[in-house]
């Protein structure tokens, strides 16, 4: 039988159906899958073809002093970036090698392996992307940091070199416009201020409040999501959405400029004619806890990485833990005034400067007699002051520098900040009394003796150190200012504040320790400290030694606190010799500084006219 047309058109016509809807069917899941189910992936990828992500850097917060001088600015400066796939051969990197060693102290083999034609490629999670042989794929290598930051005429000199016709490296360097970290003030504050690295192209600060504050001064960075053509500029009514970045705070320390530069150069001075390992002096207002100045021999430049010594970066006088001696006389003293055991007239027989207790010796630096506790404490007898432990106890021993913070940190923002050593009273045999009480077998930084004595200069009331006043805000003004913390009462009577004050005025005046550190005009109260330096391994010098003065001025209402510690002088060893004229040269110019008159009846007659 003869099929007809239409036979053959319906057959046709159901073959196509069973090909064509199946495949139709195929499709349309396609487009689900690709439309819906992975429509994100599909446009994330997609993107990647055509939007381009450009990171915007804001500036970090500045710091200046409690006045608003500037200490830590953002100066124009120069990113220097180089495509070494366009250096011409092997000659011209290593070019570029020296140039980077002589002008940023960089590595030269580091730095030439770093400008290679070409790098491995690697995937989005940063895996190398290898062949069917196993071989990393190369591409060109397109970007290079050479340096972040760099100040302009150094850039210039840089760049004057680089495209000589010598190198001839300038299509390869690329410098862009941008701000550099610079301290305006040089070598001063170093230590405290610290600096910043640059490493991989990321900033990072190293040491000091650039570390200790990065929470604040780091800047938010901006990004921008534009949707390009294909040379990489942006499309004219493209997508465009922007994340504004937002720079750091700025931060105002309590530091005072004019002080901070006088007691600079006093310690210079000091560390000059006696050259110690080290020296560290710093200087407070009793009545806030304010810190007005701080300072430390070795230190560095952090303008100039040639200055740079492993001994000069940290804030020793955070971080050093020791002996103090002397210094810390007052406060046995004072706890036994507080608790009643001795009165400033009590006398004390300080056994002819040789006395044992404990199966043990202990001596005076001279043959002391019978004195009163005000004698002790004028003369600074080891032995006076070791039987007024005896009086007051151990557990009372150990109060009387508890009481005043010693064993825990200031809370100043200094990395490496040590709490220091107090050991608990189980640990204490019979002689660790006698021996805590004049500043032995307790281990203290310089920091916590500020601390504690702006608690005697301050009727008792312990402040809490401060060195940040307060921030602001750079886009909107905002100032926030940093609250002082509640006092700490350290003595239970008022009056043994009073009492200890006119017992250390004794040590600056005629027959003290301390005469050197008098300044005319003023009752100065303070304590001088020679301690020997231990050696781990080794025990106690005989030759190396802490000295040390502490006071504050004028003693009757004290504007000033100051330590002066010198880590193995030459030429002397006691702290009255060594670091009580410091205090002096120091608290005479910032006394006339802050226009603190002295008091007519205490000049000299020529002076008082």
């Amino acid at each position: 039988m003869a099929i007809t047309g239409d036979r053959i058109r319906l057959r046709i016509i159901l073959l196509a159906s069973i090909v064509m809807i199946p495949m139709a069917g195929l499709l349309i899941w396609r487009f689900y899958v690709v439309q819906v189910q992975k429509h994100d992936y599909y446009s994330a990828e997609a993107k990647k073809r055509y939007v381009a992500v450009r990171k915007t850097r804001n500036r970090r917060g500045e710091i200046f002093d409690t006045n608003g001088y500037l200490l830590v600015a953002n100066a124009p400066a120069m990113d220097i970036t180089c495509a070494p796939c366009n250096l011409k051969d092997d000659q011209q990197r290593q070019r570029l090698a020296f140039l980077m060693k002589k002008f940023f102290g960089h590595d030269f083999r580091r730095s030439y392996q770093k400008l290679a034609p070409e790098v491995p490629k690697r995937d989005p999670k940063g895996k190398v992307v290898t062949d069917e042989s196993g071989n990393a794929v190369m591409r060109p290598n397109q970007y290079v940091m050479i340096a972040r930051g760099v100040a302009l005429k150094t850039a210039q000199a840089f760049r004057e070199q680089a495209t000589s016709k010598t190198n001839h490296l300038g299509k390869a360097l690329y410098f862009t416009n941008t701000s550099g970290r610079t301290y305006p003030k040089g070598r001063m504050l170093a230590n405290v201020l610290g600096y910043i690295n640059v490493e991989n192209d990321v900033e990072i600060p190293q040491g000091g409040l650039e570390k200790q504050l990065a929470s604040q001064i780091s800047p938010q960075e901006g990004r921008m999501v534009y949707e390009r053509n294909r040379d990489g500029s942006p499309l004219l009514y493209g997508f465009q959405e922007i994340h504004a970045g937002r720079d750091g705070q700025n931060v105002y320390l309590t530091i005072d400029e004019p002080i901070q530069a006088i007691l600079e150069e006093e310690l210079d001075a000091g560390f000059e004619k006696w050259h110690p390992v080290a020296a560290y002096a710093a200087i407070a207002d009793p009545r806030t806890g304010n810190i007005l100045a701080l300072a430390q021999r070795p230190n560095f430049d952090p303008n100039d990485r040639s200055t740079y010594r492993i001994e000069a970066i940290g804030t020793r006088i955070a971080m050093d833990a020791f002996g103090p001696g002397s210094v810390a006389k007052p406060f046995t003293v004072g706890k036994a005034l507080d608790c009643g055991v001795v009165r400033p007239e009590t006398i004390i027989d300080c056994e002819k400067g040789v006395w044992f207790y404990g199966g043990k010796r202990m001596t005076d630096t001279h043959a002391y007699g019978v004195r009163t506790v005000s004698g002790v404490i004028q003369k600074s007898s080891n032995i006076g002051t070791a039987k007024i432990a005896v009086m007051l106890g151990d557990a009372r021993v150990r109060e009387a520098f508890t009481n005043f913070g010693f064993g825990t940190r200031t809370g100043l923002p200094l990395a490496g900040e040590h709490p220091g050593l107090i050991h608990p009273l189980k640990k204490w045999d019979k002689l660790t009394g006698t021996r805590v009480a004049i500043g032995y077998s307790v281990q203290i930084t310089p920091l916590q003796l500020l601390r504690g004595y702006c608690g005697l200069a301050n009727n008792g009331l312990m402040p809490q150190l401060r060195l940040v006043d307060r921030t602001e805000d750079p886009e909107t003004g905002k100032v926030t200012k940093i609250p002082m913390k509640p006092y700490v009462r350290a003595f239970r009577r008022p009056e043994t504040a009073k009492e200890l004050m006119k017992m250390m005025v004794t040590v600056t005046q005629e027959g003290g320790t301390a005469q050197k550190a008098a300044i005319p005009g003023y009752h100065v109260a303070g304590k001088t400290g020679t301690a020997r330096k231990y050696i781990t391994g080794v025990g106690y010098s005989m030759h190396d030694y802490y000295a040390s003065f502490i006071g504050f001025v004028p003693a009757e209402n004290p504007r000033l606190v100051m330590v002066v510690n010198f880590d193995s002088p030459r030429g002397a060893t006691y702290g009255g010799t060594v670091a009580g004229p410091v205090f002096r040269r120091t608290m005479e110019r910032v006394l006339k500084h802050l226009n603190v008159q002295p008091d007519p009846a205490l000049l000299p007659p020529e002076k008082s006219k």
